[in-house]
């Protein structure tokens, strides 16, 4: 069973996600910041990670940074899932290794569900 990390501060949204998911039969945990999402992703090594940008405390771009410069965190997958466009997103994302970028007011949860399944099917 594939496990995945929400990582996200709409406790409406990061619920909604992870029902999804758990309905699909995947193992699901959440945090509510990037620093609570850091701890969380080094105890439960998930295979895949949906990350929002924008988040109090530490936001998704310095967790991203940080995860990649551990062993346990630099090549896991991880998908931004966020309302900050696309022309808004920080340049850098790319080069810390986002494997896809989805505006959260743009896709249903089905079809977030269905890239997630394909992003892990292509592991």
């Amino acid at each position: 069973m594939a496990k995945i990390a929400i990582v996200e501060d709409d406790q409406a949204i990061s619920q909604m996600y992870r029902l999804k998911f758990e309905a699909e039969g995947y193992e699901v945990e959440t945090a509510a910041n990037g620093k609570l999402g850091l701890a969380l992703i080094e105890k439960m090594r998930p295979d895949i990670i949906l990350l929002d940008l924008m988040m109090p405390e530490m936001d998704g771009e310095e967790m991203l940074d940080k995860l990649r410069l551990t062993d346990w965190g630099k090549n896991i997958k991880v998908i931004i899932l966020t309302n900050v466009g696309k022309e808004e997103a920080p340049a850098t994302l790319k080069q810390l290794g986002v494997h896809r970028f989805i505006v959260k007011a743009e896709m249903t949860p089905r079809q977030v569900a269905e890239l997630v399944k394909d992003e892990l099917a292509a592991a």
